[in-house]
């Protein structure tokens, strides 16, 4: 089963021997909707590969208030649990399950070696480090230029286009604390935003009309 999703999301990224090893030391693991995968702090063993389902990469400031930094889905690894593994330091982020996940743990004494020895993994690092670091910088563009109305619009937009959902399961608390501002604030947002047309409010759930 694991080298059949391996081989659905990974075999036009990597070579079969690179396939083959990753099977071998890799570590399987599921996560439920909501549980946590790395936490600030953490002394990262190895890096992660999506199989299924999407991560919530959040960051969070001295007063412990988070801020939401990009999403994760399937084909994805986590580029800074990367650095943190490689230079022996301390996680930075927290990585949350957003819906039921699969990953495959890779540990760190072989992430050096693939470096030097397969090609296409030395592009997948490059690769993934340049996605997040544009969308790293679209979020502070975001922060920086838009409206709080237009933020919120990008922020369910975008968290339904990464779980493949027109329907949220999400309370108004809950995008409060991924986009870093109060309960009362996001609720009188979303009323615009359903006056609008664009999207459908009920208890706990917010359906969105218009991409």
């Amino acid at each position: 089963m694991i080298r059949e999703k391996l081989d659905k999301f990974y075999s036009f990224v990597f070579e079969k021997e690179l396939l083959d090893e990753i099977e071998q030391v890799g570590i399987y693991k599921k996560l439920r909707d909501g549980e946590l995968l790395v936490d600030l702090g953490d002394q990262m063993k190895g890096v992660p590969l999506l199989l299924e389902g999407a991560i919530k990469i959040v960051r969070e400031d001295k007063k412990g208030e988070e801020i939401l930094l990009y999403f994760l889905e399937k084909g994805d690894t986590c580029a800074s649990s990367f650095a943190s593994a490689i230079s022996n330091g301390k996680c930075g982020i927290r990585a949350i399950a957003e819906k039921d996940s699969e990953i495959i743990f890779l540990p760190k004494e072989k992430l050096d070696e693939w470096l030097v020895k397969y090609k296409s993994w030395r592009n997948f690092v490059i690769d993934s480090y340049n996605i997040r670091l544009n969308e790293m910088m679209e979020t502070i563009d975001t922060l920086a230029f838009m409206k709080m109305d237009e933020r919120l619009y990008k922020y369910l937009t975008d968290k339904a286009q990464i779980l493949r959902e027109t329907t949220l399961n999400t309370t108004h608390q809950d995008i409060a604390y991924d986009m870093h501002t109060s309960r009362v604030v996001i609720s009188r947002l979303l009323k615009q935003l359903e006056n609008e047309g664009k999207i459908r409010l009920y208890r706990n759930k917010i359906e969105i009309l218009e991409f």
